[in-house]
């Protein structure tokens, strides 16, 4: 069983969304030791004594939005929400790793190839992605 049909069917996180099934689309990502993969890749007996993030990780314990969730709200960087998750756990990992080159469009769009959208045309998710740094950073976007 794929950890994703596993996170889905027995654990009801029905926010990790299966588009491709064969890791080209993003919408299956999730956190894994906090490194994005491919839920639709792995096997979940391979996620064993790993930390899992998924979508519904992201929000505080007091339901709070987190930094991505926020900006992807703010910035409508979305429209139908399928890749929304795959996105929000791409950019968690980004934000992590101090969104090192946000500024550079190409490098940023680059980094988020590995999520394909076929609705916005990613330029509300790119403005999302630098504000969510910028909230981090704790500037303004």
């Amino acid at each position: 069983m794929t950890l994703a049909d596993f996170l889905r069917d027995v654990l009801g996180l029905t926010g990790t969304h299966l588009g491709c099934e064969h890791g080209v689309c993003g919408a299956c990502t999730i956190l894994l030791d906090g490194r994005s993969v491919r839920s639709c890749l792995m096997f979940a007996v391979q996620a064993e004594g790993h930390e899992l993030v998924t979508v519904e990780g992201l929000e505080g314990p007091d339901g709070t939005l987190s930094p991505a969730q926020e900006a992807f709200s703010a910035n409508h960087a979305l429209q139908c929400g399928f890749c929304t998750p795959g996105f929000l756990m791409a950019v968690t990992e980004y934000l992590a790793e101090g969104a090192p080159d946000v500024d550079d469009e190409e490098a940023l769009r680059a980094r988020l190839s590995g999520n394909i959208c076929r609705c916005t045309g990613y330029q509300n998710i790119v403005k999302a992605v630098r504000a969510a740094a910028a909230d981090v950073r704790g500037g303004a976007a």
